[in-house]
């Protein structure tokens, strides 16, 4: 009988899942895309104000300056991140989804639009399967590494066009790779440092560099 490959874990029927499962490509649920970009919006709006904050004083620049450039910054520091998660867990063939944590996307648009300050947990790419610590490594790496790629990428562009809204998207990816290098709790940082140390520090040096120059 010719086993059904599940791209999602919504499709896989309980009992059906054995562990000498056949690499899945590319592949998303439409779960997953709906927490992706309930996720983007949500994370848009919180930035946005908070970039405006008092908001009421700055409704121009609320709606013509700051809502497009926190959605250019969502969708590289953030959305980037989570898919470079997604692609790395696929690439070593595990299903890889991103799921949102409402609670932490309430969290960020209650500071967002109240304080200055942000802290924001929206949500996380889930592995299903047992990732090897190379593996597990690997995957966190993947992350905070395309932040800070992308952080060099808008600081290069910024020294020739729009400086001041591709330094802000810089600075974005910068500090979000920064933060997340952080070796603690389910932050990237944690794997990354207990797969390799030393590219872990290396990693973290790096990011904080750039968020200094681009800061």
């Amino acid at each position: 009988m010719e086993r059904k490959i599940y791209y999602s874990f919504h499709d896989i029927p309980f009992g059906e899942y054995d562990y000498g499962y056949v690499k899945p490509s590319i592949r998303f649920s439409k779960t997953e895309i709906l927490h992706l970009i309930i996720s983007m919006v949500v994370l848009t709006i919180a930035f946005a104000f908070a970039f405006s904050y008092p908001f009421y004083r700055h409704v121009d620049f609320l709606i013509h300056i700051a809502f497009p450039v926190s959605l250019l910054s969502i969708v590289t520091a953030f959305a980037f991140h989570e898919l470079a998660h997604k692609f790395t867990g696929q690439k070593y063939g595990y299903w890889s989804e991103y799921r949102m944590f409402p609670q932490g996307l309430l969290l960020a648009l209650f500071l967002g639009i109240a304080t200055p300050f942000i802290f924001a947990a929206p949500g996380a790419v889930t592995i299903f399967g047992m990732p090897t610590r190379e593996e597990g490594g690997k995957i966190a790496m993947a992350g905070p590494l395309t932040n800070i790629i992308v952080a060099i990428a808008f600081y290069a562009i910024s020294l020739f066009y729009l400086s001041y809204v591709f330094r802000w998207v810089a600075a974005i990816n910068a500090y979000l790779a920064l933060f997340n290098l952080i070796p603690l709790g389910p932050l990237d940082g944690r794997k990354v440092f207990y797969s390799d140390p030393k590219i872990w520090v290396a990693m973290l040096a790096f990011a904080f560099i750039i968020w200094i120059i681009v800061a």
